[in-house]
């Protein structure tokens, strides 16, 4: 039987059990909208194709399956690109699926042409131009696999639009195809892990975002019991370890506790898994913990030397790691260990609250935490509310947290809330935003009133672009360019004229009735929390200085002490 290309494509996405794609009809893919329509599968229609692919993110982050956007050629496309660098830069699974101009006006400047398989080259795992109808069902084939393998990641499928009206008898719906292998660990270098950890007086885990994307949080939870070792968590990685458990010691890094970041200096060894030792984390690299021994675990051989030069490298994808480990863990006496830890902790007064302000994200977030449902998962915009949402929102399940790591990309929160919720429709989801950040996709608040799902988005409003502002306090003389709001948004009628419930944080008194009257609304909601724009992010790392030189106004700390 004969099929269009478009006919194929949407084929092949059902029998992969796609069950939505988000995306903004052109003239160039208007073919494949032309099956969508009669299609099981279920279109969102976004206001922005970043938001697209964003909401694409959503889903796949939450269900480490890969997701689809689509968009048409020209600008369609490059309004993707955004979001597929986010998705690159964090291994989440997109597919992205654009239309292009027809074959015989290839590289004639025709209208809404652009070269999108160069324009994604380098942020994606990796790209393909579809020349005829007949190669398109192992393309897709082929984007799937690529999608899932190794370090996830995103993929691009350009499809000219004659390609799509082009018919062919050459297609199959799910053809044999041998599954990925995960890369697998030498076992000797497992061996020699075993040991250095056996001999440790001092052992530390840095777990990235590479345990939540291989679903390995429980194994890591184990290894952590079993051999008696503490365990912080990067921004990516957070969720994978239980935030209240005895072994937590929280988020390292540029706005990290500061006793984990010192206790990782005075760590015998490090065990990082799945993680890329970027400078967030790090700090200056030349400082970093060099009197530590290192052991680094990562699916991808080219991130084990990239930034740090680990003394033992393991190669191996995390699902193939803990099984040859576990097994040969045995429980060890560390209590020396812990009392410094204890110690440390004491010192910093980390688990003290600093402000009686119950707007303050310090008092606000723990009390929020408690009155949500358990399994609500969370996603934030990037910024102070981000870092904030770090430190002091408390995670104990797996995959709960969804925010941009690598790119930081503000716009982020809103969309990727509406992907989240899509795929978890029993799920509340609560959706961190600076004012700021929200400016960036604000229109999929249409978005979200078309789908009535449970996004709750807290606006965490100061009238800046907070962390630049501190930024330019703290470093620039406080020379605040470009970072103050002259004109301030009334987010609570702008949301209303979107349809949205919407509820403004007022009056100390009742900021707990309040928080519940607007986790209760039915459907979508958004509350609006005045944040004084004198509250800063503390503690942190200035830059070029080492993990253990954090900045921390508090009164109770050293502001300037070096380890």
């Amino acid at each position: 039987m004969k099929l269009t290309g478009a006919q194929i494509l949407i084929r092949k996405l059902e029998a992969r059990s796609i069950r939505y794609i988000a995306g903004i009809p052109g003239g160039n893919n208007l073919p494949i909208y032309h099956e969508l329509k009669e299609s099981r599968i279920e279109h969102v229609l976004a206001r922005h194709e970043q938001g697209a692919a964003f909401i694409a993110h959503g889903m796949a982050r939450s269900t480490r399956q890969p997701a689809i956007c689509l968009a048409t050629s020209g600008p369609g496309a490059a309004n993707l690109v955004t979001a597929i660098s986010d998705a690159y830069s964090d291994g989440v699974p997109i597919i992205a699926i654009t239309g292009q101009v027809p074959r015989s006006l290839k590289g004639t400047n025709a209208f809404q042409e652009i070269d999108s398989c160069a324009l994604f080259a380098t942020i994606t795992k990796g790209t393909r131009y579809i020349t005829s109808a007949s190669e398109l069902s192992a393309a897709i084939d082929w984007a799937f696999k690529l999608a899932c393998e190794g370090k996830p990641g995103p993929v691009l499928l350009d499809i000219p639009k004659d390609v799509q009206t082009e018919t062919t008898d050459q297609w199959n719906l799910m053809p044999a195809m041998a599954p990925v292998s995960p890369a697998q660990p030498a076992i000797s270098r497992v061996q020699e892990l075993l040991k250095r950890i056996q001999s440790a007086r001092r052992p530390v885990i840095i777990a990235g975002g590479g345990i939540l994307s291989s679903g390995t949080a429980g194994s890591l939870l184990e290894m952590a019991e079993k051999s008696n070792i503490p365990v912080c968590t990067t921004l990516m990685g957070l969720s994978g370890f239980p935030s209240q458990h005895p072994l937590c010691l929280g988020m390292p890094g540029m706005h990290g506790r500061q006793s984990t970041n010192h206790l990782l200096h005075q760590a015998d060894l490090i065990i990082a898994l799945g993680i890329r030792f970027d400078d967030r984390v790090t700090g200056n690299m030349e400082k970093f913990c060099p009197q530590v021994e290192i052991a680094h675990i990562n699916i991808e051989a080219c991130d084990l030397r990239k930034t740090i030069q680990p003394g033992l490298a393991i190669q191996a994808d995390l699902r193939q790691f803990f099984p040859c480990i576990l097994p040969h863990l045995t429980n060890q006496d560390r209590a020396s260990w812990h009392a410094t830890i204890r110690q440390t902790q004491i010192r910093f007064q980390e688990h003290c609250i600093t402000t009686t302000d119950p707007f303050h994200p310090e008092q606000l977030l723990p009390t929020l935490a408690s009155l949500a449902p358990e399994h609500a998962l969370v996603t934030t915009d990037v910024g102070q509310h981000q870092m904030w949402v770090a430190q002091h929102y408390p995670f104990t399940r797996p995959g709960t947290l969804l925010t941009s790591g690598g790119q930081g990309t503000m716009g982020f929160g809103l969309p990727a809330a509406i992907g989240a919720a899509l795929v978890h429709r029993n799920r509340t989801v609560l959706a961190f935003c600076g004012d700021g950040s929200l400016l960036m996709n604000i229109q999929e608040l249409a978005t979200l009133a078309d789908l009535k799902l449970p996004v709750k988005i807290l606006v965490m409003n100061n009238g800046l672009l907070g962390m630049v502002h501190q930024q330019q306090d703290l470093f620039y003389e406080s020379h605040y360019m470009a970072s103050e709001f002259q004109t301030r948004v009334d987010y609570v009628a702008t949301a209303k004229a979107f349809g949205i419930t919407a509820f403004e944080l007022s009056g100390f008194s009742r900021a707990t009735e309040q928080l519940e009257d607007f986790l209760n609304c039915e459907g979508p909601g958004l509350l609006n929390i005045p944040i004084h724009p004198s509250h800063q992010v503390y503690p942190i790392v200035p830059p070029g200085e080492a993990l253990y030189q954090a900045w921390n106004r508090r009164p109770t700390c050293d502001a300037t002490s070096v380890f």
